[in-house]
């Protein structure tokens, strides 16, 4: 009897210590999905991630990047990360993608794929959130173009952005417009 509950006793902590590994690989930091950069014969100023204040210049569709660009692209991203991007095409908004993508990393780390990547905007369904992906445009801003929906065309949105936003931020704002 004593032998019984010994091994039920030990089969358990086993199982627990089993499950403590697996939730510790799965948790929420993003150390088991970098790319090894440890190895790299740079000097360590190129291996120096940006600071936490920039964001690169030309973000990419996630809607359609390659898992080349995504793990070229966003520091630490791995081929697990990757495979999650791409498993829930098409994201029809930012949300969705913070939801989805929020299942594996925590929020902060989801902001910051959110430097590098954007989902794509329609002008006339996108939500608020989705719209804010546009720098410059603020809550109340996103708010106010979509009250001024249906717009006729690309270039009547655009027109109604450009009067909350500057001239490059409406450039950029252009290039995450839905593709037709």
């Amino acid at each position: 009897m004593f032998l019984r509950k010994s091994i039920h006793v030990l089969s358990l902590v086993t199982f627990g210590i089993t499950c403590s590994f697996l939730l510790a690989a799965c948790g929420s930091g993003n150390t088991n999905l970098q790319t090894n950069t440890a190895t790299s014969t740079a000097s360590p100023a190129a291996t120096t991630a940006p600071p936490a204040s920039s964001s690169p210049k030309a973000k990419l569709n996630v809607n359609n990047a390659t898992q080349a660009e995504l793990l070229s692209t966003i520091p630490g991203m791995g081929n697990k990360m990757v495979h999650e991007f791409e498993e829930y095409r098409p994201y029809k908004s930012i949300q969705q993608f913070r939801k989805e993508i929020g299942k594996y990393v925590d929020q902060g780390q989801v902001a910051e794929y959110e430097k590098y990547i954007f989902v794509p905007i329609d002008e006339n369904q996108s939500d608020a959130a989705t719209l804010q992906q546009i720098p410059g445009l603020e809550a109340g801003e996103a708010q106010e173009l979509i009250a001024g929906r249906p717009y006729a065309s690309r270039d009547a949105f655009a027109a109604k952005l450009g009067e909350k936003v500057s001239a490059d931020d409406l450039a950029i704002a252009k290039t995450y417009l839905v593709q037709r």
